[in-house]
């Protein structure tokens, strides 16, 4: 990018001061405790604003420049969510219509939220299956009707709006930033907020974040132009994009300082540390710079000691379906939690041996095990614990000279595939189990009943309350043995109930 052209965006950053405050303030900028880090880290709190998340400030300045003084009653835009609540709002207070193509999967939260911003002065249209789809689609409308177009990223207007963010960070008093970690989709941020940090703190190294498998922008830049990827992943739908705008693109070549690329799970694991500093669950793409920021951190100790550290909390609009799989994921972003598949003996006790002689001291999340030979068994065990202590663990088992493979990143592990062949279980009884969620309780009742009954199903997973919950397949030598085990099961802590009877014909695959 040309310096007049810098100079061209200097200016319209200076007149977007104008125009955002008009539909929302300056947020706060907070300081976030993460103790495996020696540096002071910074937030941007752009999840508290007006449509709780930073796209109203681009898109309030571009459509306020589109049609202030001019002839125009409408607008179209496309958006994947936050970029369309910005839209509407400015929109309703613009006093005009917006048009707006979202693609088909877009969260009806996502929906309702643009209703409530731009009521009756806004009309969704769902097309496509994706994000381009839906800004082709709107492209073309605008073209065809001839109104203007409220481009998320690579507009002028847009990215001197975003740039509003980077203008309360110099005005805060607490820069110069050292690092800066900002997340990319198109690259309005990205461009806009390195761009007018660069130009008043130019010492500060900016470190673009994107996810794996949507890293349009990281491409571009090796490859020295904007490429389109063949494919993205839409885990982080707010920065799913194929293709970095032509201008951002222009712009971030100039500014950024280099860039760090994410996986889904190390963004799970960033939700997870918002939450526990400040008790706020980002989106996925709002947490994509701290988990950026983490990540470059943990690869440069020496280069951030001591340093200040600021990464933007860009959203929090997120569809609550997708808390389970955020939870579920963030220990594994977090270096936290391995899936480990082992070779044992079917013989009775064998698993309780394992537990005993190797898992004392480490948290277990999760069994996936079902009997599928009468000679070998493969459980497979989900366990916490510090990185530090994952490594001694898979040592000692090493030591032990105990057989496991690493299947963390398995799909029928991720999908909680169990197999079992319910033709070798002999005399079986089905369980719903409930026990205190401490450490060792299970155990106590496995070790109690493993004189009578040999584990044949279990499937169990950590679900947060003090009690825990697991489908139990027991099976026995004889039928005669059934009422002893009940009677075990009466004098325990644990809780026990039959699976009904046409679910233990399913699982069993009876007539």
């Amino acid at each position: 990018m040309e310096a007049q052209n810098f100079d061209r965006l200097f200016t319209e950053i200076l007149q977007a001061r104008t125009r955002v405050y008009r539909a929302g303030s300056v947020t706060p900028l907070q300081r976030i405790a993460l103790p495996e880090i020696e540096a002071e880290i910074f937030v941007k709190r752009e999840d508290i604003s007006p449509i709780n998340a930073y796209k109203w400030r681009g898109a309030y300045n571009c459509t306020a420049v589109l049609t202030e003084g001019k002839d125009v009653g409408t607008v179209v835009a496309a958006s994947a969510g936050n970029h369309a609540q910005g839209v509407a709002l400015a929109a309703r207070m613009l006093g005009i219509e917006a048009k707006i193509f979202m693609p088909m999967s877009t969260p009806m939260m996502k929906q309702r939220a643009v209703k409530l911003h731009g009521q009756e002065h806004v009309e969704i249209v769902l097309v496509g299956d994706t994000y381009d789809q839906a800004s082709d689609a709107a492209k073309d409308y605008a073209a065809k009707n001839n109104v203007p177009y409220v481009h998320p990223f690579d507009d002028l207007y847009t990215i001197a709006g975003q740039a509003t963010i980077a203008d309360e960070l110099v005005l805060s008093g607490e820069g110069p930033f050292d690092y800066v970690f900002l997340q990319i989709g198109g690259g309005g941020m990205a461009a806009g907020v390195s761009s007018w940090l660069k130009l008043h703190h130019p010492n500060t190294k900016i470190i673009g974040v994107e996810g794996i498998g949507q890293a349009c922008m990281s491409a571009s830049l090796k490859h020295g132009e904007p490429v389109t990827l063949h494919e993205v992943d839409t885990f982080c739908d707010g920065t799913a994009v194929k293709r970095p705008g032509a201008l951002t693109f222009q712009i971030c070549s100039k500014t950024l300082d280099g860039t760090v690329e994410v996986t889904n799970e190390e963004v799970c694991a960033a939700i997870q540390k918002f939450w526990d500093a400040k008790r706020v669950i980002p989106e996925p793409a709002g947490a994509m710079g701290l988990a950026g920021l983490v990540k470059f951190a943990s690869e440069n100790k020496d280069a951030i000691r001591g340093k200040k550290l600021l990464c933007i909390l860009c959203g929090a609009n997120m569809d609550f379906g997708k808390l389970a799989l955020i939870s579920a994921q963030s220990a594994i972003g977090a270096n936290r939690r391995r899936y480990l598949r082992f070779h044992l003996s079917e013989k009775g006790g064998s698993l309780l041996g394992l537990l005993d002689r190797i898992f004392t001291d480490v948290n277990v999340t999760e069994f996936q095990y079902g009997k599928i030979s009468d000679t070998d068994g493969y459980p497979i065990i989900a366990f916490e614990a510090m990185p530090q202590k994952i490594e001694e663990l898979q040592e000692n088992l090493h030591k032990e000279k105990i057989e496991f493979q690493d299947v963390t990143e398995d799909p029928d592990v991720r999908y909680r595939v169990i197999n079992y062949n319910p033709s070798l279980f002999r005399h079986p009884v089905l369980l719903h189990v409930h026990f205190p969620e401490r450490k060792g309780a299970l155990r106590e009742f496995m070790r109690q009943v493993s004189t009578i009954a040999n584990v044949c199903y279990f499937n169990y997973a950590y679900t947060g309350e003090t009690i825990g919950r697991a489908l139990m397949g027991f099976e026995f030598e004889k039928p005669e043995d059934h009422a002893r085990f009940y009677e075990i099961i009466s004098q325990s802590p644990v809780e026990c109930r039959a699976v009904p009877d046409e679910v233990a014909r399913r699982m069993l695959a009876a007539a």
